[in-house]
């Protein structure tokens, strides 16, 4: 096997990720938009459309934690039946790795609402390519255009 294969560096060490794993939801309604919070004033990457969801706890998995992110931020319901998962995507962020866990969302109970964004909106997948979104979030609009 070679250094490659194994994991590491032509030094002959591995070469160490501090993997930060996320979750989130693209929530598509009856008309094909999907659901964008915008990141809040304050913290990192304010400004920013990204689909809502945010980072796994120990001990918690991906869905169980999908589902509290999405009724702390939004306010509403979602079934561990409901949640398909779609893709991922991988990004440098800061000193860690973000690891992001797309899921697709057809059916909730409640009206999403921004607690914890700045603001909410609806949009076509072929509008996402305008918006100013975080760096692991923008290569998972081509799918999202072939998913809905």
């Amino acid at each position: 096997m070679t250094n490659a294969a194994q994991g590491q560096t032509g030094s002959g060490t591995a070469a160490r990720v501090d993997l930060f794993p996320v979750v989130a939801a693209a929530l598509v309604d009856q008309d094909g938009r999907i659901l964008l919070q915008q990141r809040p004033a304050g913290k990192e990457l304010a400004g920013l459309w990204e689909f809502p969801g945010g980072k796994i706890e120990p001990g918690e998995s991906p869905e169980a934690a999908l589902i509290r992110e999405l009724a702390e931020e939004l306010g509403i319901s979602v079934s561990t039946a409901c949640l398909a998962p779609a893709t991922f995507a991988s990004a440098p962020l800061g000193g860690r790795h973000l690891l992001l866990l797309l899921y697709v969302c057809r059916k909730w109970e409640g009206i999403p609402r921004a607690i914890e964004a700045s603001a909410l909106k609806w949009v076509r997948p072929v509008e996402m390519h305008a918006l100013p979104m975080p760096p692991a979030d923008r290569p998972l609009i081509g799918l999202i255009e072939a998913l809905v």
